[in-house]
Order: C-alpha cells, then sequence, then structure tokens
C-alpha cells in the first residue's frame, strides 16, 4: 500500500463501489415527466428535493409527493422509486471480495450521501454475495441521510471521528468526489479519488 500508517478505511458508495447511470436515471424521469432533473441529478451530488432526501430533510413519501408536483399528473410510488433506482446499476463481485479482504486487515466504514429508496435497493440487491449481506462488509455505516449532514461539509467527517475515535493520520478516505477529498485532506485524512469505475484494489497490496 502506497499509503503508511494506515489502519482505517473509509469508503465511499456510490462511484466507488457501485456503478451509477446518470444518463439512465435522467432519461427514465424525463419520461415520467420531470423535465428539469437534469438540474437536479448531478454527478458529484444532488440539487432540491433530491438533496433533501439525502440529507434527510423530508421522508421518501414528501419526496414522492414534491416530485408528482413537480410532473403534474398522476405518478405511483413505484414508477417514481424505479425511476430513482435506474441511477444504480450494481457493485462488482471483486469489489465485494475486496472489502471482505480489506476487512482482515483493516477497520473498514462506509460513508454515503445517499437516501432511503436507494439504501433499501442496495441492500436488497447489490450488497448480497453468497452468504455474505450488507453488515458483513463494513464496522459500520454513516449514512447522509440518517445523520442529516452531506458531504463535504467538514461536520460530517467530524461525527465520523467522534463516534469512530479513529485518527485522520491514520485513516484512508476512497471517495471519487474531489470536493469531498479535499476536506477531507483538510481535517488530516489521506485520501484516494478512483476514475468512474475503476478498480481501485491495487492502491493495496493483499498479496502479502
Amino acid at each position: 500500500m502506497k499509503f503508511q500508517g494506515i489502519k482505517n478505511l473509509i469508503v465511499d458508495f456510490g462511484g466507488v463501489l457501485i456503478d451509477l447511470n446518470r444518463p439512465r436515471c435522467l432519461e427514465e424521469f424525463r419520461n415520467l415527466g420531470l423535465k428539469e432533473v437534469a438540474e437536479c441529478v448531478g454527478t458529484f451530488g444532488q440539487q432540491g428535493v433530491f438533496q433533501s432526501l439525502e440529507k434527510g430533510e423530508i421522508t421518501p413519501q414528501e419526496f414522492r409527493e414534491a416530485i408528482r408536483q413537480q410532473i403534474g399528473r398522476p405518478v405511483t410510488d413505484a414508477q417514481i422509486d424505479a425511476a430513482w433506482n435506474s441511477l444504480l446499476v450494481s457493485i462488482p463481485s471483486y469489489k465485494l471480495d475486496l472489502l471482505l479482504r480489506l476487512r482482515e486487515r483493516y477497520v473498514v466504514y462506509l460513508l454515503s450521501n445517499t437516501n432511503p429508496i436507494h439504501w433499501e435497493w442496495a441492500c436488497e440487491h447489490a450488497f448480497p454475495l453468497r452468504t455474505f449481506r450488507v453488515e458483513n462488509y463494513f464496522e459500520k455505516t454513516y449514512l447522509s441521510y440518517e445523520m442529516k449532514m452531506l458531504k463535504p461539509d467538514p461536520e460530517i467527517f467530524m461525527a465520523v471521528l467522534e463516534d469512530t475515535g479513529i485518527e485522520p493520520g491514520e485513516t484512508l478516505f476512497i471517495d471519487d468526489s474531489p470536493a469531498n477529498c479535499l476536506t477531507a485532506r483538510e481535517l488530516g485524512f489521506h485520501t484516494y479519488t478512483p476514475q468512474e469505475k475503476e478498480d481501485w484494489s491495487p492502491v493495496f497490496d493483499l498479496k502479502k
């Protein structure tokens, strides 16, 4: 591993573990009648009611009602959820296997800007592998909608540090957002910013 003295890993979800398909998601929402969706669903963050959902400021049902109001015609909960979940593709199995191997050497946490609709789908469809479930891959998960905070705000990182008791200088933060990694570095974390669909396992020397 090119980072020395690392005892802990904090891993992002979207774009680092799970592959995303933003064009498909935009098209699905446009087909429902939400024409301005591209302004709300970004590559590294959301805006409007999508951001409010990620920050836990509104419930999934309030989110759906807001989407219906913007569309201006009857649309079912299932249609809205399907459009929103179409952003998520899958977690490659080699990344799930990698997490299990990393847990043998490091304390592994997940820190994600996500929402209950995506997280429920991921727990049911993306994380299960053989006999493993989401709780097998991480010491603890930190989810923005539960914490009511969002990356890259420093407060969310400070909350993780306070809850875990870990030291930033002994922790590698892996996130595909340059802004999130910048905040983490300013707080003393080591960071790695993978590219889209990158196999970032070579960061670790697991042959020893």
